[in-house]
């Protein structure tokens, strides 16, 4: 399987029309491990915490969670093929057991280069389950480094502490990076992007926790297998590749 980099630019919750209130970005790892962060957008008229590197408050976060996705190919009944997609939650910031949560939706590609995903989950402004659709575009995975044949990294780190209720997962694609991380009942999360005119920067910062995406963003610091140590918690490298 490829790594992915998935940016939605609207969801629809049927009959309504469709809107965009977050900002929204999905990062996959080739095995299948993935971070999802969705903030809402500032409502002001000046949105100076929209600046790189603001620390927002939680309020700000509509959902966070990471955890296993898996995919296959499946044919309607007009001979048509989808994708059927399921996303297994594995921390998230709306429940604190996020075991046997699970989402799942049918992925059609578009003419345009973007992939139509339609299914059926609870609307949290209503609380009742209804249909949606989301649209998706994928940006190309690009290199961070300078110079021709150089690769495309992609890395994992995952936290896993039940004695102190701690389970957190950080993953590179690329250009970005998104983590989360649940202790109990608080949430961080980071996410970061890599531009070719600035480097990289911290796009938004949300809870207290630390978070080991700064290592991530130094291909060298890591090795497969290796672990990133911070006080009483220890992160370890579950994937680590360059393609």
């Amino acid at each position: 399987m490829s790594l992915s980099i998935s940016v939605r630019k609207y969801i629809r919750w049927l009959p309504e029309p469709a809107s965009e209130p977050t900002t929204t970005i999905v990062l996959t790892s080739p095995e299948r491990r993935f971070v999802d962060i969705r903030i809402l957008k500032s409502t002001d008229a000046d949105p100076a915490d929209e600046r790189a590197q603001p620390v927002l408050h939680a309020s700000r976060i509509d959902w966070a969670f990471a955890g296993f996705s898996s995919s296959e190919l499946q044919t309607g009944a007009d001979g048509s093929q989808f994708v059927h997609s399921t996303w297994k939650h594995w921390v998230s910031s709306r429940v604190a057991d996020a075991d046997g949560v699970v989402d799942e939706g049918d992925m059609f590609p578009q003419a345009d280069g973007t992939t139509l995903e339609k299914g059926k989950m609870v609307n949290p402004a209503t609380g009742r389950e209804t249909e949606y659709e989301e649209v998706w575009e994928d940006p190309k995975p690009t290199t961070t480094t300078e110079g021709d044949g150089e690769k495309v990294m992609c890395a994992v780190l995952q936290l896993h502490d039940d004695a102190h209720q701690a389970r957190g997962m950080v993953v590179r694609v690329g250009q970005f990076c998104q983590g989360v991380l649940r202790i109990g009942e608080s949430m961080s999360l980071e996410r970061w992007q890599w531009k070719s005119h600035g480097g990289w920067k911290r796009q938004v910062r949300i809870g207290d926790q630390w978070l080991p995406c700064g290592v991530l963003l130094d291909g060298q610091r890591v090795r497969m297998g290796g672990e990133v140590k911070h006080g009483e918690f220890s992160w370890r490298v579950v994937e680590l590749s360059e393609s």
